[in-house]
């Protein structure tokens, strides 16, 4: 009986391509700026309670805390490994939404208005760029295909 040899899952041709993908999508500027802009909002969140004006060791501040550091755990290595932590970009838009709500949950009758228009702001950018840090592996493949709406244009018809 011939003796089978199994290369590593790690050598197949698909996952290589598929990582070269990934590299590529996440060496774009488009994606180090989200990456940028991401880590700054994490970190105005995290910080946004004493920024504000809102610091009085509350529910609100410390929520406030603990979802501006997670904020930036998740999209903060993007750059580094784009083809593992993508797909954590949707649970940084968790994060976002539960921004826009958390004065009004965790704070009740005691939200003021600085507190949820910082919240308001934050939690729609952080939103949208985790929305876009979660599409740019998308967006990158269909460019290169030259299919869909983000067909690169040319000068010849």
């Amino acid at each position: 009986m011939a003796s089978m040899h199994h290369t590593p899952i790690e050598e197949h041709p698909d996952l290589r391509d598929l990582r070269a993908r990934h590299d590529r999508a996440a060496a774009t500027p488009r994606a180090q700026m989200v990456e940028a802009l991401a880590l700054l909002t994490g970190l105005y969140l995290a910080a946004s309670p004493w920024i504000a004006g809102f610091n009085g060791f509350t529910t609100l501040a410390v929520t406030n805390l603990i979802a501006g550091i997670a904020y930036m755990l998740l999209l903060g290595g993007l750059g580094n490994s784009y083809e593992r932590t993508h797909s954590m970009a949707w649970a940084a838009a968790v994060i976002g939404i539960w921004t826009c709500i958390a004065p009004w949950v965790v704070a009740g009758d005691a939200a003021h208005t600085r507190s949820i228009t910082s919240n308001l702001i934050t939690g729609v950018v952080a939103t949208l760029l985790a929305i876009a840090a979660a599409s740019g592996a998308r967006d990158h493949d269909t460019a290169r295909r030259g299919t869909g709406a983000h067909r690169p244009m040319t000068g010849t018809r």
